[in-house]
């Protein structure tokens, strides 16, 4: 029986991802010129699971390459090669061209044939121009006979290989090392069957095999080390050169084997065993990825049991109250309302433990600006110090995907407009080295990203001045610190002196705010000249439920969320001012605030008041604006669902999404800075 290996293809190529992402955190955090062990070992072990994992699936285009990159690594951890940053360049290029690889065969794409062949000569020239002078070696465990000292002569390798009977059980396939051997040289595998037991005895997932391996040519010992790395530990292995007496080597297999001992041999031949692995027919091979955004998600197993308990305490409730609708009487109206109760509770909770289940660290999205950092400050000159704070702050995997291009948007500015060259820093009397801290947190029923600078800061002056010259806004104007720097949000804004391929051609920010607004959010830009600039992204933890105020005006029900409300309040006659063609605004603490007529936005015909100082005014807040809605009645607050009404109907302004209310009919929830761009209109 055969086994569809596709259906691990999933599960590879995510793991493989995370060994790359594992990669580059290792290689950025390398010393240059040490050798740090720990942190080398952990990038070759990454490198070496992708090369494992991609031979046993048949891309050999990839394990080919990540074969390269190892025998680069293996030379830093065994001493014999310094850690130089042309060494860590030529590494992080090669984690981007496997990236690439990756993707296009889970994509069912072709491999850019070009890029990977540019890529292996750079590690090619790397390995062949390294002079080992001065390199401190580290000293190993001996794992070779001496004979290994003529290694130049080597013909051959005899090895005797007995893996011990737990081997299958950590995931270790003795065929897949035979393949890694045969692409040494000729291989010749004979399996010996002397310690299988007879068939009643036999437990599948025990290894009662050993073979004699006879690989043939100029082979270093190294090599061969390198792929019985993996098993060191769960097998006995002996390997002597093919100068050496072959009897020694029968010796080291047991050569009083008797009679009733059988032998076969393995064919490993890959271009036999193997299907064909060309990139132009993985095309039609490999599964098409469904999006870029992984379609699976690790849940730590706590969050499980929590859930499982959850469930278990509804079905005890779920009994509960079956027992009490099996004879009822109104004797147990008691009870049946301590099981609604009960229901209630239990519902929360465990729609709480579901929810939590989405939710990851943000750390997802951090981890890609370390490298950012290090292309844009060696590309531009600068000297900059990336701090990462609240890596383990907590949010729905959605908002984790949604969120990455809108933070590399910012980063980047941050690095190329924010942080000053080294001896302009010096001459301000700071440190040459600039720092971008990017932070994340929860307030309330939000998270907040923060990032900051101690760059050269906005200045109000110049945007201003460059707002004006492409007709942005009038010369005659009067901004507000606040008002000019959300000039930055301007389509076709910028204030680069020149273009260059990280910006300066007026796009990015205007998407940056429309997204982070798509996901429900709002953006603010506090700033001091010669100081720094934040950016601030306010964001709901999820996307899926949120708190709400129901409102109602006329037959219409609308869901505003609880986190835009300020205050509700009746309003009088003399605390209102109205402007002709301007709107009417009404006055809280010193200050007039708009009035948003909700029934003449959405014309509703069904409103009972007209008069504003007969209904409710809700005041919001929403990007930084506040304003008053004025409503009919206020209904109660309650968690709803958020339905897309752009997935389902079309987008409408002022409104971010829909609700299925408890009776069954449609609560549209409202976007409050859209209805106070639609009350502007």
């Amino acid at each position: 029986m055969s086994i569809d290996m596709a259906q691990f293809h999933q599960v590879f190529f995510e793991e493989s991802f995370e060994g790359l992402d594992a990669m580059e955190s290792g290689l950025l955090n390398l010393d240059m010129g040490d050798v740090n062990v720990d942190e080398i070992n952990t990038i070759f072990r990454a490198a070496h699971s992708i090369k494992g994992g991609s031979g046993t699936f048949g891309f050999t285009s990839v394990s080919d390459f990540t074969h390269l990159m190892e025998t680069l690594l293996d030379e830093m951890r065994d001493g014999r090669r310094r850690v130089t940053q042309p060494a860590v360049d030529v590494l992080l290029g090669s984690v981007d061209c496997l990236r690439e690889m990756l993707q296009a065969i889970q994509d069912g794409a072709e491999i850019d044939g070009e890029s990977v062949s540019t890529h292996k000569r750079s590690l090619d020239n790397e390995l062949n121009n390294h002079s080992p002078a001065g390199a401190v070696p580290i000293n190993h465990p001996q794992k070779v006979p001496e004979s290994a000292a003529k290694e130049d002569q080597v013909s051959g390798w005899l090895i005797a290989f007995s893996p011990h009977l737990h081997l299958l059980k950590t995931g270790n396939e003795p065929i897949r090392l035979f393949r890694e051997l045969s692409s040494l040289g000729d291989l010749r595998v004979t399996a010996d069957l002397q310690g299988m037991p007879d068939l009643y005895g036999l437990d599948p997932e025990e290894c009662h095999l050993s073979w004699k391996l006879e690989l043939d040519g100029n082979v270093p010992v190294s090599e061969i080390d390198e792929i019985f790395d993996w098993v060191e530990e769960d097998c006995d292995l002996a390997k002597q050169a093919r100068f050496a007496s072959l009897p020694a080597f029968d010796e080291q297999l047991g050569a009083g084997a008797t009679d009733n001992r059988v032998a076969e041999t393995i064919d490993t031949d890959p271009a036999r065993s193997e299907p064909a692995t060309k990139s132009k027919q993985l095309k039609s091979e490999e599964p098409k990825a469904a999006a870029k955004g992984s379609s699976s998600i690790r849940v730590d197993t706590s969050k499980i049991d929590t859930l499982i308990n959850m469930v278990g305490e509804l079905v005890i409730t779920q009994s509960m109250l079956s027992l009490v609708g099996e004879h009822f009487e109104l004797g147990k109206l008691d009870q049946l309302k301590n099981g609604l109760s009960q229901l209630e509770r239990h519902t929360r909770e465990l729609q709480e433990s579901v929810m939590n289940i989405r939710m990851l660290p943000i750390s997802f999205v951090f981890s890609r600006f370390p490298r950012l950092a290090h292309d844009i400050s060696s590309k531009l000159g600068k000297k900059i110090d990336l701090k990462l704070l609240g890596e383990h702050t907590e949010v729905d995997k959605t908002v984790v995907e949604l969120l990455s291009d809108p933070l590399v948007h910012l980063v980047r500015n941050s690095l190329d407009h924010g942080i000053e060259m080294p001896d302009v820093r010096l001459a301000a009397g700071k440190p040459e080295t600039g720092t971008v801290t990017l932070e994340a947190y929860h307030r309330g029923g939000n998270i907040v990203i923060e990032v900051s600078d101690d760059g050269k800061g906005l200045d109000k002056e110049k945007l201003r001045a460059k707002a004006i010259e492409k007709g942005l806004i009038d010369p005659d104007v009067i901004l507000t610190d606040k008002q000019s720097y959300e000039l930055i949000f301007m389509p076709g804004f910028s204030t680069a002196e020149k273009l260059t391929d990280i910006s300066g051609r007026g796009v990015g920010m205007d998407v940056v705010r429309r997204n982070i607004q798509a996901l429900g959010g709002n953006i603010e830009i506090i700033s001091s000249l010669g100081k720094g600039s934040t950016i601030s992204i306010h964001l709901p933890l999820t996307l899926a439920i949120l708190d709400g105020q129901s409102i109602a005006v006329g037959d219409e029900t609308y869901i505003v969320p609880l986190g835009s409300i300020i205050e509700s309040l009746n309003i009088k006659e003399d605390r209102l001012n109205r402007v002709v063609g301007k709107g009417e605004t009404f006055l809280l603490r010193d200050q007039y605030l708009p009035i948003i007529r909700m029934h003449e936005i959405f014309n509703v015909a069904s409103a009972r008041h007209t008069k504003l100082t007969e209904g409710l005014l809700v005041v919001v807040e929403g990007q930084g604006v506040r304003c008053g809605l004025f409503v009919d009645d206020l209904l109660g607050q309650q968690q709803v669902v958020i339905k897309s009404l752009e997935a389902n109907y079309r987008r409408v302004e002022g409104v971010s999404g829909a609700t299925i209310l408890g009776d069954g009919s449609v609560a549209l929830i409202l976007d409050i800075p859209g209805l106070v761009r639609l009350a502007n209109q």
